[in-house]
């Protein structure tokens, strides 16, 4: 059986192995040092950081509903942990945003970094009684 002979010569006799080598290991390096500095960029943090990020169903919390839940979803609110550390004002001005039919629920939003924050914590018990004090989410 014959072995794969690859000649490296060109044809006016030169060694072309190295320069073609040297240029793939360069190439090599570069998508390495692009694809290093585009996953710290665009993040794949920790697997606690990814766990964070699961979606979550954030109509359990009072005065939330599907619409609402889609407009959080838009901003990149998808898990109770986001929604505990996201700003009554940000709440607020996202549903100003969103047109005359979601005005009327600005003041529920007072309530909903708290609830989400019961909910991230798991304490439902909690969350529940609650729940059924308030009255759309005030």
């Amino acid at each position: 059986m014959r072995l794969l002979q690859i000649s490296t010569t060109a044809c006016d006799g030169s060694d072309v192995f190295w320069p073609w080598f040297l240029w793939l290991l360069g190439a090599f390096i570069l998508g390495f040092l692009l694809g290093w500095l585009l996953k710290s960029i665009f993040g794949c943090g920790s697997k606690e950081e990814k766990e964070t990020y699961i979606k979550q169903d954030l109509t359990k919390v009072e005065g939330i509903g599907p619409k609402i839940e889609g407009l959080l979803n838009d901003r990149g609110i998808i898990s109770y942990k986001q929604l505990s550390n996201t700003t009554i004002e940000f709440l607020e001005n996202m549903l100003v945003e969103a047109g005359p039919a979601f005005i009327t629920h600005r003041g529920m939003t007072r309530t909903w970094p708290a609830q989400a924050n019961l909910a991230d914590h798991g304490e439902w018990e909690e969350l529940k009684n609650w729940q059924t004090v308030l009255k759309g989410g005030v």
